[in-house]
């Protein structure tokens, strides 16, 4: 029997990752920062939401704000703004699919086609992880760019719930320590065509108006 290579959009969870305590952006709440007239983290909705049949915002500030961009809102379950993985762990105990799609915020560029890449080498490689290897400038000596893992956009199996559990109550909060533990795909962005800054995380408010008119 052939393996399938495709995972249906209905069978994904789009989690957008907005609990961060925004400190590089001088404490402001990243996602309600706009980018061309739209709050980041409502511009990432639009772009997941032909990719996944289900969205959802992982947030802890602001939370009417934020639902009111029609979507549940869920704070971390884990205290003191324990991180992205934080989000995870409140991602996949809310997910109703069999697949939950991780993006931040603050990334506002990101592939119209990454769930269905990712979800191809997930199933190809039978990985229970799939997560984004993208360019990064400058990267090494010679000036070329190299590939870099991005953990936080992920495409997880919703059966890790019970492993990440047990990591986090152990006091694990590292993404690159909880992977580490699962099969996990590597996945290239590299492709001809591939915007080079499609995974640009805007850090402060410069960064993110340098990225405005870059839409695509």
């Amino acid at each position: 029997m052939n393996t399938p290579t495709a995972i249906a959009p209905g069978e994904i969870t789009g989690l957008v990752l907005a609990g961060g305590r925004g400190s590089r952006m001088g404490g402001v709440d990243k996602g309600l920062q706009n980018f061309n007239g739209t709050p980041l983290a409502l511009h990432a909705l639009m772009r997941l939401q032909p990719q996944v049949g289900e969205l959802m915002i992982n947030a802890n500030r602001n939370l009417s704000a934020y639902e009111s961009f029609g979507v549940p809102v869920w704070p971390d379950g884990l205290a003191d703004y324990a991180g992205p993985l934080a989000g995870f762990l409140t991602g996949l105990e809310r997910c109703e699919t069999p697949y939950l799609l991780t993006v931040p915020c603050d990334t506002p560029l990101f592939p119209f086609d990454l769930a269905e890449r990712l979800g191809e080498a997930l199933l190809v490689q039978d990985a229970e992880i799939a997560m984004v290897n993208a360019p990064e400038a400058a990267a090494e000596a010679d000036g070329a760019s190299a590939l870099r893992p991005q953990p936080v956009f992920c495409l997880l199996r919703a059966t890790l719930l019970e492993s990440l559990v047990r990591f986090t109550q152990e006091g694990g909060r590292k993404i690159d320590r909880w992977t580490a533990r699962h099969r996990t795909a590597l996945v290239p962005f590299d492709r001809p065509g591939d915007a080079p800054d499609a995974f640009f995380n805007a850090n402060t408010l410069a960064e993110l108006h340098a990225l405005e008119g870059q839409r695509r």
